[in-house]
């Protein structure tokens, strides 16, 4: 089994030869081919300097480096298109990961797809930490996949895995939830987190609107991804269904009673449901001549094979 471990930096410098260091000792202990993706996110300060004469050191070291700031996920993304180990893992550049955690995860991929990191003891202030809570509650709630923490970068993945998604937005912490829908089997183990002693951190409380829209993204993505009428359809039903019982019940008044429809709110109501219901379904269906033509245009799947038994295969 290789494994290539994957690290996002961003002004970092102080922590580079420290990560470094004891990243390398941890793997040499663990024993077979392994490499180290570091990929600098647009640094302004030394970090890439300090990872080009690492890597010129070690020839088990690689390093991307990002024409800009791009993000966490894009910078995941980066390493995962060339990461070449069996198993990827990922951790934060900070040193609140510790490297001597990536034993226990890798003896949990014998048996499952994707293990991720739990910061039970998380080292953190309580303006991050409560947050977190909720937010890792409500995204196990909508999403179905239950973890107690899904900001932990320090997970471990199979090659198979990583190499089948596609990461935009901030969506890197929704990683176990979108690669749910290929049905992998997935783990949590506690692991230890440190304090951060040196350098500063990229987080903020600013994240969480980020993190909340890209949950109803994900959530679509996850159940309609392939099927989007089924989610405008029905919407589009009931607001039509409910402007079509309005507009009925209107139009008796009129009919048998002779009441003046013409200034009632209700009226506009009934219209506008109808109005709305009508432009559910069209979407619904624009959805649909959307997906087709990217699946059938890019011979994109609609399925995940796990594996293939027989003659030559």
């Amino acid at each position: 089994m290789t494994v290539s471990v994957v690290i996002p930096l961003y002004n970092e410098e102080e922590n580079v030869d420290i990560l470094n260091k004891r990243l390398s000792e941890t793997m040499k202990d663990i024993g077979g081919d392994y490499e180290i993706v570091y990929v600098d996110d647009g640094s302004t300060d030394r970090t890439l300097p300090l990872l080009e004469e690492i890597q010129k050191k070690d020839d088990n070291v690689v390093v991307l480096s990002l024409r800009r700031n791009f993000g966490q996920t894009a910078a995941f993304a980066a390493g995962f298109d060339f990461a070449r180990g069996d198993v990827v893992v990922t951790m934060d550049g900070d040193l609140q990961n510790d490297p001597a955690d990536i034993p226990k995860l890798l003896a949990l991929m014998k048996d499952y797809d994707l293990v991720s990191g739990w910061r039970r003891k998380r080292q953190d202030n309580f303006s991050r930490t409560f947050p977190s809570k909720i937010a890792n509650w409500l995204i196990s709630k909508v999403t179905g996949v239950r973890l107690h923490d899904y900001g932990c970068s320090l997970k471990a993945y199979r090659r198979e895995v990583v190499k089948n998604l596609k990461l935009y937005g901030e969506m890197h912490r929704f990683i176990p939830a979108v690669a749910s829908w290929y049905g992998v089997r997935i783990a949590e183990i506690e692991t230890t987190h440190h304090p951060r002693l040196r350098g500063k951190s990229k987080y903020g409380i600013s994240r969480t609107i980020k993190v909340l829209l890209d949950l109803i993204t994900v959530k679509f993505l996850q159940s309609f991804s392939t099927k989007p009428i089924q989610f405008f359809g029905p919407l589009g039903m009931f607001f039509g269904l409910a402007g079509l019982v309005v507009s009925l019940y209107l139009t008796a008044a009129k009919l048998f009673k002779g009441v003046d429809i013409g200034g009632r709110p209700l009226l506009l109501l009934g219209a506008l449901l109808i109005i709305v219901g009508i432009q559910f379904i069209g979407m619904g269906l624009l959805g649909e001549m959307i997906v087709r033509v990217y699946h059938e245009s890019q011979k994109k799947p609609i399925y995940a094979l796990k594996n293939i038994l027989g003659p030559g295969k």
